[in-house]
């Protein structure tokens, strides 16, 4: 850009100063406060919180769960971006516009939804149930509720990555002679890994502070079916603040550690795919 020459946008000095003090407000003063109530507590009582049985057994299913659900995310809603940027079929407008609907659906009513569905007297329950397989208020309902939250950012995040591939660089392959699980592992999915990872990262942080579409469909079972974000509402019902922030902090620190190391793996695999 030439001397004179005027900016649309705010020189970096404005902008930058905009955007520490919007994440300060936005970001950085609410998560503050739950370290500061969770101070309140003295480090044996901090500690007995976060290790007590029921708090473990809710950590324990929050991010196993939260895991397995962005991980079937991440193989079918690939599945999904890639069928809605490469066909072409009737209706095609209609299914692009479902993948946002937990987007818009309130979470509640997803909860509600789904365990109407999935209960054994259900929609699909009543076909699992004579094999022995139970749904609702169980950890696979859990993941069931997880996965239909976690689907469009997998599957948003794929798209537009989709559509900037070259598919000369298919037919070059084919033409090459490699068959279509060659070309597939080769040539395209080096491509997209680096978007599958950010929505996969994505998916599972999304699932970590799922609440709505949880609180039914699990029953609130302690030491089964509980997650954290119930304990903590379980907490705060109880008036005991600081331990629903002590439960926070843990969940708080372990989520943004598995973030980064997500984030870590995607920043590799570029920088692996780009030399």
């Amino acid at each position: 850009m030439t001397r004179g020459t005027k900016r649309v946008l705010p020189g970096f000095g404005l902008a930058f100063g905009f955007t520490l003090a919007y994440l300060l407000v936005i970001v950085v003063a609410p998560l503050s406060t739950i370290f500061f109530k969770s101070a309140t507590l003295t480090w044996h009582e901090f500690w007995a919180t976060i290790t007590a049985p029921r708090t473990l057994a809710a950590c324990r299913l929050s991010f196993v769960a939260s895991f397995v659900a962005a991980l079937v995310n991440s193989v079918f809603g690939t599945v999904v971006a890639w069928t809605l940027v490469r066909y072409e079929f009737p209706a095609r407008g209609l299914i692009d516009a479902m993948v946002d609907l937990p987007f818009a659906l309130p979470t509640s009513v997803a909860g509600i939804t789904l365990t109407t569905i999935y209960a054994t007297n259900g929609w699909i329950g009543r076909y699992f149930a004579p094999l022995g397989i139970k749904i609702a208020f169980t950890p696979l309902g859990i993941v069931v509720a997880l996965t239909f939250v976690g689907l469009p950012f997998v599957v948003r995040t794929l798209q537009p990555v989709l559509e900037e591939l070259e598919l000369e660089l298919e037919e070059a392959a084919a033409t090459l002679g490699a068959n279509r699980l060659q070309t597939l592992v080769r040539v395209t999915l080096p491509g997209v890994v680096p978007a599958l990872l950010t929505g996969f990262a994505l998916a599972y942080a999304r699932a970590i502070g799922e609440y709505g579409s949880v609180v039914f469909i699990s029953g609130n079972l302690a030491m089964r079916t509980e997650v954290l974000p119930l304990l903590i509402m379980g907490k705060l019902e109880q008036f005991d603040y600081a331990g629903a922030t002590a439960v926070a902090v843990l969940m708080l620190v372990i989520s943004a550690g598995l973030l980064f190391s997500v984030n870590l793996l995607q920043r590799w695999s570029t920088r692996r795919i780009a030399a």
